[in-house]
């Protein structure tokens, strides 16, 4: 399966959350916070949106930084996503 974004939206990837704090102590599954760090995976083709003209501004790939309740989630098999829209996208991490 496949999932294709519509309009300004765009699928995300989690990134792994942190196993351990800065001091060393490993948390468990329910003390992990939600990451807010993804990879793009897919990019809807933009469109009109309220009136106004939007660009897609992130490509598949990219590592971004996403609102900490945006989005919806979706299982797809075992595979977990989000699906927000770009507006939701706060930064692209670059190294």
């Amino acid at each position: 399966m496949k999932l294709s974004p519509l309009g300004d939206r765009v699928v995300l990837k989690q990134l792994e959350a942190e196993e351990k704090t800065i001091g060393g102590i490993v948390l468990p599954d329910q003390a992990k916070e939600k990451p807010q760090q993804a990879e793009v995976i897919a990019v809807g083709p933009g469109g009109v949106v309220d009136g106004k003209e939007v660009k897609m501004q992130v490509k598949v790939g990219d590592k971004v930084i996403y609102s900490k309740y945006a989005g919806t989630d979706v299982k797809l098999g075992e595979d977990k996503f989000v699906v927000v829209k770009q507006s939701d996208i706060l930064a692209v991490v670059t190294d």
